[in-house]
């Protein structure tokens, strides 16, 4: 068989069309992305069920993540029990982090200017509401308290709108960040790390808290334990740690407090004041973090504080009741400087991965806080388990 150039030419042409076509199809196909996707839906209270819904078609701002991980809340053992935001049924899970798989044709860069591609680990703040204040530079730093957040939507007819999922939709209109150089775990951390990113930067604005003051953290749980991470690398050295617990009080000197007081071992509130004074060398705590959402906690921690100290509140996410003070002894006779901190910036969601690199940096084991595992078919189980405060932090991990 005779066979010019010509031939020759048609024939590689055909070959590589075919080679091309027969590429593209195992392409699509490697991609991995189901039709439908896992959520756990609270549908009642203390109760999730395990539901499937369709993935939906992408809109051009959009982003489809396949999701690794979520910590367990506060705010969700609050739902879980009580509901209190009236959103059952309900996809919560707002601690989470995941795998860009797929994204809309107008996405090019996360909130903070960093360019975003297939493969990026992402996590989001918050849902843009029409407040013009709310901007990543906002100078007056306000919080993102009336925005809406992923994990505490109401259900729509997308329902990926949680991270206790395997794949969450993430809308137009929301901040993501890049965090591809953040592992899993401290990724999962992101989210209660910059709510005390948040306080320490409101306790700086009293001017009292600085290098060489004496600062005690009433309340070990994670919220507790970050704040003294988050003093430790800021160069403070004298913690003093109040909780109930030892296993807690323990891991305090492990995230940087110098000592550490048992509530438990004292009679009155007085008495308690004397033990964190001894524990200080005789002296009163120049500036304090009050971070267990207890109104007895807090009507007890002035006690703590030198005359023209200062107090940062941040224990009391939701209404936790009244605490019973005395304005003149506990507050004006001493003149204490007191602020309320409550979620975070978008700036502080920033900088707080900057933080966690810092804390890795000086040997700060951050990655301890998170004590049990879950997959998402376990999910009621890891809620009773944070519920019983059988560890720290309750994660939520998928395969």
């Amino acid at each position: 068989m005779n066979i010019n150039s010509k031939d020759v030419e048609q024939i590689v042409k055909q070959v590589l069309q075919e080679m091309k076509g027969a590429s593209a199809a195992p392409k699509a196909a490697s991609t991995g992305i189901p039709a439908k996707s896992r959520v756990a839906m609270l549908t009642a209270l203390e109760h999730y069920e395990i539901k499937e819904f369709p993935i939906p078609e992408l809109g051009d701002d959009d982003i489809l993540v396949k999701v690794e991980g979520c910590g367990v809340c506060g705010t969700d053992a609050h739902e879980f029990k009580r509901d209190p935001f009236g959103l059952i049924p309900v996809v919560l899970g707002h601690e989470g982090t995941g795998e860009i798989v797929k994204m809309g044709k107008n996405v090019k860069k996360d909130s903070a200017g960093k360019p975003l591609n297939i493969g990026d680990k992402v996590v989001t703040c918050m849902i843009f509401s029409d407040d013009p204040d709310i901007t990543m530079f906002d100078l007056n730093k306000q919080n993102v308290g009336a925005a809406d957040v992923y994990g505490l939507l109401p259900d729509d007819d997308i329902h990926l709108n949680g991270w206790f999922a395997d794949y969450m939709v993430i809308r137009g209109g929301s901040t993501v960040f890049n965090v591809s150089d953040l592992g899993l775990d401290e990724r999962i951390l992101i989210e209660p790390c910059a709510v005390l990113i948040h306080a320490v930067e409101r306790a700086k604005t009293t001017g009292i808290l600085r290098f060489n003051s004496r600062v005690v953290v009433q309340g070990c749980g994670p919220i507790g334990l970050i704040c003294i991470a988050i003093l430790r690398t800021m160069g403070i050295e004298n913690i003093v740690a109040v909780d109930g617990e030892e296993k807690r009080l323990n891991f305090a000197k492990e995230m940087g407090a110098t000592a550490s007081v048992n509530f438990k071992n004292y009679k009155g509130a007085e008495e308690l004041a004397g033990g964190v004074k001894d524990a200080f060398g005789g002296y009163l705590a120049d500036f304090a973090f009050q971070c267990t959402g207890s109104p007895v906690a807090h009507a007890n921690i002035y006690k703590f504080i030198r005359k023209g100290g200062g107090l940062c509140e941040l224990g009391f996410f939701i209404n936790g009741g009244d605490a019973t003070i005395n304005p003149h002894f506990d507050i004006c006779s001493k003149e204490i400087t007191t602020v309320g901190s409550w979620v975070y910036t978008l700036r502080d969601y920033a900088t707080t991965f900057d933080f966690l690199k810092r804390a890795k940096g000086i040997g700060l084991p951050l990655e301890k806080l998170i004590t049990h595992k879950f997959p998402l078919s376990q999910i009621n189980e890891a809620h009773v388990t944070n519920l019983k405060m059988e560890g720290l932090k309750i994660a939520i991990i998928n395969e």
